[in-house]
């Protein structure tokens, strides 16, 4: 089985995916921010690098998925193809920060890869406002992040919005993060526990 958890930048998507891990004894696959060679250089110069960014993420999840298929295992995933696609693609186009002829081509390559593969058996989407977004951020201290504009998260989150009300692609479920503390209060992670449980358990009806 396969659980993908989605959500923006600093909304909590590792620190859920290893609590849930832990938990269910899922095993997790998380995003590799550490050896990505173009991060740093992306948020330093969005324009030159995006679309090397966005293609580098496309190759490397798509493998994941396949490895994910292949396992045989319950796997918990950091970050979904789809987001990709739909979400940072798409937005750093409508900011002029992807041309045009580089967009349709990583369009084009998406949609390829996408017939290929199945969707997850359930997506979790981490809901959080950009308050939220930023003192996560600045509480993690990532340097190459130091750099994010305000109106970059803020289009994120709005396409991250119409993205998910649109998802028709297996079962779903929102977590509202804003008043969540899953890392230190066992009570908030217990909620979305159970809201999980109760969409697995939905998977499985015949």
């Amino acid at each position: 089985m396969h659980i993908a958890v989605a959500g923006n930048i600093g909304s909590g998507k590792t620190t859920l995916t290893r609590l849930l891990a832990k938990h269910f004894g899922w095993e997790p696959h998380f995003e590799d921010v550490e050896s990505n060679p173009y991060l740093n250089s992306f948020y330093e110069e969005m324009q030159r690098w995006s679309f090397n960014l966005q293609i580098y993420f496309l190759n490397s999840r798509f493998r994941k998925i396949l490895l994910i298929r292949k396992s045989g295992k319950t796997v918990i995933q950091d970050r979904t193809i789809y987001e990709d696609a739909y979400i940072f693609a798409p937005n750093l186009h409508s900011m002029n920060l992807m041309s045009t002829r580089d967009f349709d081509n990583y369009t084009s390559l998406f949609e390829l890869i996408n017939s290929l593969i199945p969707s997850p058996d359930l997506l979790i989407y981490l809901r959080a406002s950009v308050p939220t977004l930023v003192n996560q951020i600045q509480k993690r201290g990532r340097e190459y992040e130091s750099a994010i504009r305000l109106d970059y998260l803020k289009g994120l989150n709005e396409r991250y919005e119409e993205w998910i009300v649109n998802y028709n692609l297996g079962k779903s479920l929102i977590v509202d993060v804003d008043n969540l503390n899953i890392e230190e209060n066992p009570e908030h992670l217990g909620i979305v526990i159970e809201r999980i449980n109760a969409q697995l358990h939905g998977l499985f009806k015949t």
